[in-house]
């Protein structure tokens, strides 16, 4: 694995944190997947096959949903 230097707004880096946190992540974890979910990445995935760890208490009710916005932005 290849380490890359990427310089952030505050405000920018401030928000990543908080998501990585909030998901139970890293940092470099969730800048990858953001990375790969970019550039449509082999590690490409609905976000709701993390659904256990997305912080939500709605998901089992919600799941069409999800699904729905999910497959839409792509």
């Amino acid at each position: 694995m290849k380490r890359t230097t990427v310089r952030l707004s505050d405000d920018l880096d401030a928000r990543l944190r908080v998501e990585a946190a909030r998901r139970g992540t890293t940092v470099s974890d969730l800048t990858r997947e953001a990375i790969e979910a970019y550039l449509g990445g082999k590690g490409r995935r609905l976000m709701a096959a993390k659904a256990g760890r997305s912080g939500r208490r709605d998901t089992s009710t919600q799941v069409e949903e999800i699904l729905r916005r999910e497959v839409a932005r792509r």
